[in-house]
């Protein structure tokens, strides 16, 4: 196995944990033996489970930026949003939970200038495109968790009608 692959299960270990039972009560123990590898293995990646942490938010903001980088319009990139947080929903509730403490400063700077300046391209300035960000966000983790049976197309069609009606008009 590459040091990437098990970089890769590593964080996919952590984010399952964290999303379960929150950043403080995860420990490296509990990440190394889900991602089945040793406790040393997860201090020679990434030194420490801050510094795991803190990769492994600007791996999932790289992956988010990504995949809403190119939306030329306001309606794909919520859509971009939505899929993104369905295939990756442990880290959307991460990212809820976890994120805006103080000492994620630099995650939450790259979540801003990579991921939310996506809607600064679409909706008016001040606090609207962290706004929708949130909105999106927070939708994301409902229907995931109380709407399961719900499409991501009628959810994206229901936002998008909320935006027109509250943002854009």
């Amino acid at each position: 196995m590459t040091r990437q692959e098990t970089r890769l299960k590593v964080f996919a270990a952590a984010i399952e944990l964290m999303a379960e039972q929150g950043y403080t009560a995860t420990t490296v123990e509990a990440i190394a033996e889900r991602a089945g590898v040793a406790k040393g293995t997860v201090f020679y990646n990434f030194g420490s489970k801050e510094q795991l942490f803190a990769q492994l938010l600007d791996y999932g903001i790289g992956l988010l930026a990504d995949a809403m980088g190119e939306a030329g319009d306001l309606d794909t990139a919520v859509l971009a949003q939505l899929e993104f947080f369905a295939r990756y929903g442990p880290f959307a509730r991460v990212l809820l939970a976890e994120m805006w403490r103080t000492a994620w400063q630099d995650a939450v700077t790259a979540l801003r200038t990579r991921v939310i300046s996506v809607y600064e391209r679409h909706v008016p300035g001040g606090v609207a495109p962290t706004a929708v960000f949130g909105m999106v966000l927070t939708v994301s983790i409902e229907r995931k968790v109380l709407q399961p049976g719900r499409s991501i197309e009628e959810v994206h069609a229901e936002l998008m009608d909320l935006l027109r009606g509250r943002i854009t008009s």
